[in-house]
């Protein structure tokens, strides 16, 4: 059996990592694994005080989640104990949760080995943070994409805006600002390319050119293995 295609997109908070793995996922024929939602997921399910939680009492909890990967309908699902993960996770609230909990590493394990077991037979896009550095260190290609925190928090206003969420512009590059201090300084994994990566700025391009270099930079790492 011919050895899965794995193509890594990291990057920060709000940079558009979700709307461009898919479309890519897509067009690649290939799976598409939202390890961002995975953490979402289990912050939600471990509640607002988990990072305070006894390293026993946590292990037990996280044992309890089990994540599965599914094409239905040429769509990609990700699912936790069966269910089906929606919307629920998509708020800032939640995003910060996660942020909190990424940074232990009982979590990070657990989710580590989540994704590496989703990976171990198919094909498939992996989006999130520590992809290419971490969880695919052998990945066929890493992309990390990168913007401002400026450009990032008025393009997560206008995807609240579109899922029905209130949202304020100012609040929103805050929090940005503050996940991505937490994310790229946290002892375990912090975000940062990978050293093999393509590194993609977002700041100035539009989706479609982001789509096209993404595209590139994975048909060159292709054909050159």
């Amino acid at each position: 059996m011919a050895k899965p295609v794995i193509v890594t997109l990291d990057g920060p908070a709000g940079v558009g990592k979700t709307t461009l793995a898919q479309r890519v996922a897509k067009e690649l024929g290939i799976a598409y694994l939202d390890t961002g939602a995975m953490f979402r997921t289990t912050a939600l399910e471990l509640g607002h005080d988990a990072d305070k939680l006894p390293e026993g009492e946590m292990s037990e909890r996280l044992n309890t989640l089990h994540f599965s990967l599914s094409q239905e309908e040429g769509e990609s699902v990700l699912r936790v104990n069966k269910r089906r993960i929606g919307n629920e996770i998509r708020t800032e609230e939640v995003g910060m949760m996660a942020s909190r909990v990424a940074v232990l590493p009982t979590v990070r394990t657990f989710l580590r080995r989540s994704q590496q077991r989703l990976g171990s037979e198919v094909s498939l896009l992996a989006e999130g943070r520590d992809m290419g550095t971490t969880v695919f260190p052998e990945a066929t290609c890493k992309i990390f994409l990168d913007a401002s925190a400026e450009v990032r928090a008025k393009r997560r206003f206008l995807q609240l805006q579109e899922m029905g969420h209130d949202a304020n512009l100012k609040k929103l590059a805050q929090q940005i600002r503050e996940r991505d201090e937490l994310d790229r300084n946290r002892k375990v994994a912090p975000l940062r390319p990978a050293k093999d990566a393509v590194v993609v700025d977002s700041s100035e391009m539009g989706i479609d050119e982001v789509f096209q270099a993404i595209l590139a930079a994975v048909h060159a790492a292709v054909e050159s293995e």
